[in-house]
């Protein structure tokens, strides 16, 4: 939105540096036909032999150069308008470009972040999915361990077998007791010298 507000902007100013332009180029070429205009008039003056017509025109010719230059003066102060116009313009149209410019650059820039985000979240995602693969391999073997502990703790002579769930304590509980008796019973055969 920020880029075609900003071409607009640039497209208006261009246009108006082209009637401006244009604007200029009558004025010049006024300018040019009434110089023109004084040339011939000058001409016709010094050809003529009759000296009351030479008066005649002479103050005819002054009115009309008169006119004349302030014509050529009001022209002169309007391309002046006009060239400070068009450099203003010139310069507006200079930071337009800059700023369209500048918008782009942080367009990329905010496409390429957004891009490296992207492929970090995958990253991430593909690692997640990793840990909870290996979670739910661990949590299997965990559980199939456990159950051997429990089928171990639970299958010597003179245990009770489980009526439910067993929870981590009583397996510790169980395992506890028979490393006791097998401990006590070590002692025993060492108390006899046995080996």
């Amino acid at each position: 939105g920020a880029i075609s507000s900003l071409q607009r902007q640039l497209e208006v100013q261009e246009s108006q540096l082209r009637r401006i332009n244009w604007e200029k180029e009558m004025l010049q070429k006024q300018l040019r036909e009434q110089e023109d205009q004084l040339q011939a008039m000058a001409t016709k003056i010094f050809s003529l032999k009759d000296e009351g017509k030479h008066d005649e025109m002479m103050m005819a010719t002054e009115e009309q150069n008169c006119r004349l230059q302030q014509v050529v003066t009001e022209q002169e102060s309007k391309l002046a308008e006009q060239n400070q116009l068009l450099s203003e313009l010139q310069e507006t149209v200079r930071q337009l470009r800059a700023e369209l410019l500048s918008s782009r650059c942080r367009i990329r820039q905010q496409q390429q972040a957004q891009e490296e985000i992207q492929s970090q979240v995958q990253t991430l995602q593909h690692q997640e999915l990793q840990a909870r693969v290996a979670l739910e391999c661990i949590t299997s073997r965990f559980e199939r361990y456990r159950s051997k502990v429990i089928q171990a703790a639970f299958s010597v002579a003179g245990s009770r077998a489980p009526q439910a769930e067993v929870t981590d304590e009583e397996v510790l509980e169980a395992m506890q007791k028979i490393i006791n008796e097998r401990t006590e019973f070590h002692q025993m055969l060492k108390q006899k010298g046995i080996k």
